[in-house]
């Protein structure tokens, strides 16, 4: 009985499960350009790093973050003005970005993809003669 109720908990907390049976809201981001970088900032507040997934599929980035629902349903609001529920975002990517080196960094709710720009899309200044 104890190995059914554990495969009965893995797949409730399985992402599949997740994406399938919890409440999903986009997060809000905003995207930088450098010289040689493209920086996402997604904003996700309530998630935790262990409870963030960040992948690449078919040329898209998917980030997805689960929240600990008892921790902020369960409070004693005065005023609730923002929306409850894991996150989730799919960006397509430019084939100029380097997969390889692909960076992220979570603080605070904040997330941070760093995506690299490959060599041959890097502006290049050409000198006047």
């Amino acid at each position: 009985m104890t190995d059914l109720k554990s495969a009965d908990d893995e797949k409730v907390n399985s992402w599949d499960y997740a994406l399938e049976h919890e409440t999903w809201i986009t997060p809000t981001i905003d995207i930088f350009e450098s010289d040689d970088n493209f920086t996402v900032i997604a904003k996700m507040p309530g998630v935790e790093r262990e409870n963030l997934k960040i992948k690449l599929e078919d040329g898209n980035l998917v980030i997805m973050g689960r929240i600990d629902y008892d921790n902020l349903i369960n409070k004693n609001y005065v005023l609730k003005e923002s929306e409850i529920g894991n996150y989730y975002r799919k960006l397509k990517l430019s084939k100029g970005i380097d997969l390889d080196k692909i960076d992220a960094q979570l603080t605070n709710g904040q997330l941070l993809v760093l995506l690299p720009k490959q060599s041959g899309i890097k502006p290049k200044s050409i000198e006047i003669q």
